[in-house]
């Protein structure tokens, strides 16, 4: 063979999604499968969103806004920001590997922790960095032990939080102790995707004024998870305006399709929809909470809409087990899944598979 792909990709292997409903009904000749392996919104999404997307149809044929004017203006005007501040993207996936192209050279240390996000780690190890993995205390990012792995050839830390996909969550104060320690030529990305759902009031739910204070933090968020636009895949990133500048550099031009950026705007104006999300979610985890208690199972309290536990049954037999009866969830490994909050009727439903494994 005369080509030769970059070593750096050699080890590395395919991001594997929550597996499709349609697969699962093809496979074990189901009508009825409930997902509640990807994190979706079970209410779907805004009203708003559906008639801005119908509204843009006619324009299929046109190339979208390659600089998403209108939704960096709105997004920008709903958190008080300058639009320069502002950088949407395909989903929060795309942007971890814009940052990742942005700021990582060959053997560049990039501080993560071993459960989280997994394209953290992929997108560094792409670039020819290195992982620093530092493990999960109670399930919860450790902060102090981040801080201590911290050395010269640091480049980049990745912080998620709420956590993906344990549902955990470090305090602000936390936060704030481990920014005034860091290294200001130290880049810290700042991934909130659930914080909409956060419960806590020590939870730093105002994130946007470590902006003024720290110049090399960034913050993610996304439109996929309260706000239900998973399958337009649209996020956006927030940092000082030398930062998006630079980032926007390494972005590939009409990266946020048309239908994707007028359903976000829509999506933004329709606070009863974010409301009454939180509602369903904060509804849905205590029922799954009680359940889980009078099963003696131990989870993770959540401050997302998954909730992580420990069936003490291998995580494969209880995906495969529940899929052959159509219910999808997300194995973990060891013993550890992964379920969605979904409405009330769907997380009846996986209570009731679930009880079935230890008749």
């Amino acid at each position: 063979m005369s080509f030769q792909f970059r070593p750096e990709i050699k080890d590395l292997v395919p991001y594997k999604p929550g597996k499709p409903i349609e697969d699962v009904k093809r496979e074990y000749h189901l009508t009825d499968v409930i997902k509640l392996a990807s994190n979706e919104n079970p209410l779907g999404c805004s009203p708003k969103a559906k008639e801005a997307i119908s509204n843009a149809l006619l324009d299929l044929n046109l190339y979208p806004d390659g600089n998403a004017t209108d939704l960096r203006n709105a997004i920008a005007a709903k958190l008080r920001l300058s639009p320069e501040q502002v950088l949407p993207s395909s989903g929060s996936d795309e942007m971890v590997d814009i940052i990742s192209k942005a700021f990582l050279n060959s053997g560049d240390e990039v501080i993560m922790a071993d459960v989280t996000f997994p394209r953290y780690l992929s997108t560094a190890v792409m670039m020819g960095a290195k992982p620093v993995i530092v493990p999960l205390r109670d399930f919860t990012y450790d902060l102090g032990a981040m801080l201590a792995a911290i050395t010269d050839q640091t480049k980049l830390i990745w912080l998620c939080n709420p956590n993906n996909p344990t549902g955990t969550m470090f305090t602000e104060k936390v936060l704030l102790d481990f920014l005034e320690a860091v290294p200001k030529n130290i880049v810290v990305v700042y991934d909130e995707a659930y914080n909409e759902y956060v419960t806590r009031a020590d939870y730093p739910k105002n994130s946007l004024k470590l902006l003024e204070q720290y110049p090399h933090v960034i913050i993610m968020r996304t439109f996929s998870k309260i706000y239900g636009l998973a399958a337009l895949r649209v996020g956006y990133t927030m940092a000082s305006t030398e930062i998006i500048m630079n980032l926007n550099k390494v972005r590939g031009p009409f990266n946020v399709n048309t239908l994707a950026q007028v359903a976000a705007i829509a999506a933004l104006e329709d606070d009863a929809f974010i409301q009454e999300s939180y509602r369903v979610n904060q509804e849905g985890k205590e029922y799954l909470y009680k359940a889980f208690d009078a099963m003696g199972i131990w989870y993770a309290p959540s401050e997302t809409n998954h909730i992580f536990l420990d069936t003490k049954i291998d995580c494969q037999q209880v995906f495969t087990t529940l899929q052959s009866k159509g219910m999808i969830i997300r194995p973990m490994g060891g013993t550890h899944i992964r379920v969605s909050i979904g409405t009330l009727a769907q997380n009846q439903r996986f209570i009731a598979l679930l009880k079935e494994l230890y008749a």
